[in-house]
């Protein structure tokens, strides 16, 4: 955007997230209804931001602090020189001073100098690790902020349902300025991902898959790979964008080889077009299914000004589960397609499993099968896909074990909450009970289940998952936000039931006019 705009500057994410909280309470505050249920959650969505920024910020400075170590060893040292990295030792020091003549011995001042830069050197790294230890609380309780806050997020979205007036409260502006600012903003959004260039350590996944394809050996592979827990394992592989100024510091796309280049570019266009879908079928859910375009458009906006959108953009792994649920709400009136669009979001995450007992109990009068097998032709492509790409059977066999999560939850290795605490499995093995239970309790109730009930309790569940979730829980944020706005959103849905909006199948069909044909004879 610098090339384009005239001395411009990207934003500190902290501004961003004053001013962005300041914009979605002045369009969406109803100050004529203080006490209302919107403004309460309105305020919760904005809280989610001083979470966020924490986490980003101690990650940040302790990313820093370890890099500050090459800097402070080795100062001198090219960024592409192999011993970059390596420490001046002294022995390094004294390497110039045996090369001298045969029978020759050295000077003891020659041999053994003593700077004074040792002591400089231990000042700068204690110094080096007060910081690390600032950003590891920083990030922690970051992490508290966001674990807390989502527990009364989540208790908002279970009471929903039992909300029965929904009273119109249209945001403060008009849908033209909201068309347009969305627009806006998501320009600017999408020139982040396009001109964001990956760290080392965000391509790491690269190189993961070309060490498992060139050696066939995915033991060490699998066992670096599960930090990102379940999941389609090929989409681990996708280097992580960064959309920030301070993730762009030390750019090394230039450095890379061409095909990884191309796995970059390819990785931008996914996120973007992530991206676009997510607002798309946001803004089309309000406009088909509330009857509302203003409402629709009102949700994709705020999503665009949450300063966890500027910041997780180009998270392929966030955004892309995040737009596929919003497209199977989309099409819920049509099982089979809502089915194709919840077995791929099940298959990228895994997540998204414990969600079928709440569909399948709303499709259960009409529409069960045709859900059924839209879930399972989506797995079964996503499996074959596995199968095509694995070098070896082992390999195939620890990526399917990862899709579908067939492992016991780790003790160990965690990141995020969790990786604060001692006596972690303790806690989180019961929270883990508990969501299975509950996930599996919302085939049953509310007995009676509409759109409204599918949008609420659907944003609960991919929250809710997030507590036990072993890495970075809690920062999916995209994963129920979209589904949380439009619960926010959303009028009196208690007729969108499945046997009034879903017509019959074919082979119903077929049956009904044959008994007809015959009555009829």
């Amino acid at each position: 955007m610098r090339e384009i705009l005239f001395q411009y500057e990207s934003i500190n994410p902290s501004t961003w997230a004053y001013v962005a909280s300041l914009l979605a309470i002045g369009l969406y505050f109803k100050f004529n209804r203080v006490w209302s249920v919107r403004n309460l959650d309105i305020f919760l969505i904005i809280l989610l931001a001083p979470g966020m920024l924490m986490v980003h910020f101690g990650q940040q400075q302790i990313l820093e602090s370890s890099q500050a170590v090459i800097a402070l060893v080795n100062p001198d040292a090219s960024p592409d020189d192999p011993n970059a990295k390596l420490p001046v030792t002294p022995s390094a020091e004294l390497s110039d001073s045996f090369d001298l003549e045969p029978d020759a011995e050295p000077e003891l001042a020659e041999v053994v100098p003593l700077p004074e830069q040792p002591s400089d050197f231990d000042q700068q790294e204690e110094a080096r690790i007060k910081a690390r230890e600032l950003g590891r609380q920083l990030e922690k309780y970051g992490y508290i902020w966001l674990f807390c806050l989502s527990g009364l997020i989540v208790v908002r979205l279970f009471i929903d349902p039992t909300m029965v007036r929904r009273p119109l409260l249209e945001p403060n502006v008009t849908v033209g300025a909201m068309m347009f600012m969305s627009i806006a903003l998501f320009t600017f959004l999408i020139s982040n991902i396009i001109v964001g260039r990956p760290s080392e350590a965000d391509v790491r996944g690269i190189r993961a898959a070309e060490i498992m394809m060139a050696s066939g050996d995915s033991a060490e592979v699998e066992k670096s790979l599960r930090h990102f827990g379940p999941g389609y394992r090929l989409l681990s592989f996708l280097p992580r964008i960064p959309t920030s100024q301070f993730a762009q510091a030390e750019p090394t796309t230039d450095e890379e080889a061409r095909s990884q280049r191309i796995i970059v570019i390819l990785t931008k266009l996914v996120a973007i077009l992530s991206n676009l879908a997510m607002l798309v079928g946001v803004v089309l859910i309000g406009y088909r299914h509330f009857e509302n375009l203003s409402m629709g458009i009102g949700a994709a906006f705020l999503y665009l000004l949450l300063p966890y959108t500027a910041l997780y953009t180009g998270r392929v792994d966030h955004v892309l589960p995040g737009a596929l649920l919003v497209w199977a709400i989309l099409c819920y009136r049509r099982p089979t397609w809502a089915g194709i669009f919840l077995g791929l979001a099940i298959g990228t995450v895994y997540y998204p499993l414990f969600l079928l007992p709440l569909w399948v109990s709303f499709y259960w009068q009409r529409g069960v099968v045709r859900f059924a097998l839209g879930v399972t032709a989506m797995l079964v492509l996503l499996v074959l896909t596995l199968a095509i790409v694995a070098p070896n059977v082992t390999t195939f066999l620890n990526q399917f074990s990862a899709m579908f999560g067939l492992w016991s939850p780790r003790s160990e290795g965690f990141t995020g909450f969790w990786n604060y605490f001692i006596y972690s499995n303790d806690f989180r093995i019961p929270i883990l009970v508990a969501f299975v239970i509950c996930a599996c309790g919302l085939a049953f109730w509310p007995a009676q289940k509409n759109l409204g009930t599918m949008l609420s309790c659907s944003a609960a569940i991919m929250l809710a998952a997030q507590f036990w979730h072993a890495n970075d829980g809690t920062t999916y944020l995209a994963w129920y936000m979209p589904l949380l706005l439009l619960t926010v959103f959303r009028p009196n849905l208690e007729d969108r039931v499945a046997l009034h909006v879903i017509g019959e199948g074919w082979l119903p069909r077929r049956v009904t006019v044959a008994k007809e044909e015959k009555k009829a004879a």
